[in-house]
């Protein structure tokens, strides 16, 4: 009985701080309203307030569930917090996907939460058709959740609820992240939102001058300015338009998308020690290293790899079209500056192969980047070189070896295998999404490319994804994008949560 009651306990905690997220991103929809308000746009307008309205229900029931127990207000658990920030997503994705259905712009309720998974997990891959002609409130709406989705959806819920729970900090590793930048976590979140915030406004600003110097109207300008910069800093990879960043025809747009995008890769534990004067983090700190060293050798190898096939004659062009997607995939943002097909067509196995790769390795961890991490790369080869030395040195050698993130850290086993068991985690996801596309009869080299482009969060597609994949391959990719946004632990704890659950009610069931 007293299992049975925790368990109880344990759902309603879990039920009642789901219900407070909800609650949070569903305010967020006043902005499309009031954007499609601006644009005279009626019926997007009242598609998001019917949203907003189902989606305020569900939290405000949620939260009714939760209330049932005092133990919904404290007592958070590790699991619980896991559990929270697993199950809030794939809430917040079916609720959000509402104003997309209702556009019309997608062709099933599928398509549009898969467009909806994508935005949180930064990934960029779009199912939404004629994006062309997007009402301002719904390129509002997308963009939006590539930012939040971003910092994080749980991040922003802190910002309001640290203060009622003592189990925060076990909601906030929940959704990817683990860095402290204050020894509390609301301050944590605050910060990480600040950066942010200042970024966008930088950044919007300089899009904005850029897009107007480049012929685009003053409002134009703005909205395109506005839109470029979430997904830049997200690393997200949706656009306004079906060219993406092509449509812009300009080197100059291009740079500033990339310095952004690349800055959105860093961890935010860099950003604000730079801000507090540390600016030699910035080539001590292990993910920076990492980073530098595996872009330089990418582009390199890439750049080499396409001058045999002379597909881009002159610097300029290696730049735009292969430095450019390389770092893309890199920092798994997505933007791509040439058409989907021309990788399957035009970079050859090689250059397939080396876009693989660094979309699987990422940007850097306690970002808005996907993949392994550059953190976990440098630990992983760090282990190895301490490995090695230890085998050469004398048995009675007890160094202590040590990595610079943010600051000096102890290299222990734990730790590494850690690294190592994530990476393998993304390793297993990318390879049964290559399988799963060589089932349904794509190439192996445009199975691997998709896969590893979802697995990673990143966003470029060589072709694979449009509305007429099969079911089976919408339902892998969005758990694939979900399980990479969240680096696993936080779903595989809410599997186990239900799981478990499951397994008392039936034995339950049987004895009675």
């Amino acid at each position: 009985m007293r299992k049975f009651k925790s368990r109880s306990y344990s759902l309603e905690i879990v039920s009642y701080y789901t219900g407070y997220i909800v609650l949070i991103i569903a305010s967020l929809m006043i902005i499309p309203i009031i954007t499609s308000f601006l644009f005279r746009e009626w019926t997007p307008m009242l598609d998001f307030m019917i949203s907003d309205a189902i989606s305020l229900i569900v939290g405000v029931i949620l939260i009714m569930i939760g209330m049932r127990s005092k133990e919904s207000m404290s007592n958070v658990q590790w699991k619980h917090g896991f559990a929270i920030a697993a199950l809030s997503w794939i809430v917040l994705m079916v609720l959000c996907a509402i104003p997309y259905s209702l556009s019309g712009h997608t062709k099933s309720f599928l398509d549009s939460c898969f467009d909806v998974m994508s935005g949180f997990t930064t990934t960029g891959l779009a199912l939404t058709q004629d994006l062309d002609h997007l009402s301002n409130g719904l390129n509002m709406w997308r963009h939006m959740l590539t930012f939040i989705g971003g910092q994080g959806m749980v991040v922003l819920a802190l910002t309001f609820l640290a203060t009622k729970i003592g189990g925060a900090y076990k909601m906030y590793v929940g959704e990817g992240k683990d860095i402290e930048l204050v020894p509390n976590v609301k301050g944590t979140a605050r910060h990480i939102w600040e950066i942010s915030i200042v970024y966008l406004f930088i950044g919007t600003i300089t899009l904005w001058i850029v897009g107007m110097m480049i012929g685009l109207n003053p409002v134009s300008a703005f909205l395109h300015a506005l839109y470029i910069f979430e997904s830049s800093w997200s690393t997200g990879g949706f656009a306004p338009n079906t060219q993406n960043i092509m449509y812009y025809h300009s080197v100059l747009y291009e740079t500033v998308a990339m310095v952004i995008f690349i800055l959105g890769s860093f961890n935010f534990g860099l950003h604000y020690a730079i801000w507090q004067g540390k600016r030699k983090e910035i080539v001590k700190n292990i993910e920076t290293q990492s980073f530098f060293v595996t872009s330089f050798v990418a582009c390199i190898l890439a750049l080499a790899g396409l001058a045999k096939l002379n597909v881009y004659p002159d610097a300029i062009a290696g730049f735009r079209r292969i430095v450019f997607n390389v770092l893309s995939a890199h920092t798994t943002t997505g933007f791509a500056s040439i058409y989907a097909r021309q990788f399957a067509l035009e970079w050859g196995d090689f250059g397939i192969l080396i876009m693989v790769l660094v979309m699987l390795i990422g940007g850097s961890a306690c970002s808005t980047a996907g993949g392994f991490k550059g953190l976990r790369v440098g630990i992983v080869l760090k282990g190895l070189i301490m490995d090695v030395k230890k085998l050469l040195s004398s048995e009675r050698s007890m160094k202590v070896y040590k990595y610079h993130h943010i600051k000096d850290r102890i290299l222990d086993d734990s730790l590494i295998k850690s690294s190592a068991i994530i990476i393998c985690c993304y390793i297993v996801t990318f390879t049964i999404g290559t399988m799963i596309g060589a089932f349904y009869g794509y190439p192996i080299s445009a199975s691997a490319f998709e896969s590893a482009s979802v697995a990673g969060n990143v966003g470029l597609t060589i072709g694979v994804t449009t509305p007429s994949m099969p079911a089976g391959m919408k339902i892998f990719y969005i758990t694939s994008m979900y399980l990479g946004r969240l680096e696993f632990l936080s779903v595989f704890a809410l599997i186990g949560y239900i799981c478990g659950g499951v397994k008392k009610v039936c034995v339950n069931l049987i004895k009675h």
